[in-house]
């Protein structure tokens, strides 16, 4: 399966060489940091000498227009667009190094994916239960 990712500010591709590159910083440290495509794969590449410390929070920018990818109804995770085919979805993605914490959502409260040993830590904020098909069992 192809994932295509985007920035959700100018809309410019992330991956266009297949790993979701964007910019991390910390701090006075700042450098590109890629990440597997693929949702719940937690392989990510490190320039030579950079590390993240487990446990730090991370900021994550657009490699081309620089926004912030910081949700604003999240604060401890990003936003990216993901489009798998012709169907746009949202990914979000933990910024706190180590954590494992992913989901992959059609519309704004459909969760379609919760991925990661971590997500259920934020599974009341993520998930908007009334819009869930097992709501109310």
């Amino acid at each position: 399966m192809e994932w295509r990712f985007y920035c959700p500010k100018c809309g410019a591709a992330v991956n266009p060489g297949g790993i979701v590159t964007l910019i991390a910083s910390r701090g006075d440290v700042m450098f590109l940091i890629g990440f597997d495509p693929e949702p719940g794969n937690y392989n990510i590449y490190l320039p030579f000498g950079f590390a993240l410390p487990p446990g730090t929070e991370w900021c994550f920018s657009c490699p081309v227009c620089r926004a912030d990818l910081k949700n604003a109804d999240h604060e401890k995770l990003c936003d990216l667009v993901l489009m798998v085919g012709n169907e746009k979805r949202k990914l979000l993605f933990s910024r706190v190094a180590g954590e494992r914490a992913t989901y992959v959502l059609r519309g704004e409260t459909d969760t379609i994916e919760a991925l990661g040993d971590h997500s259920d830590r934020y599974d009341d904020t993520v998930r908007i239960k009334p819009h869930r098909a097992d709501a109310g069992q």
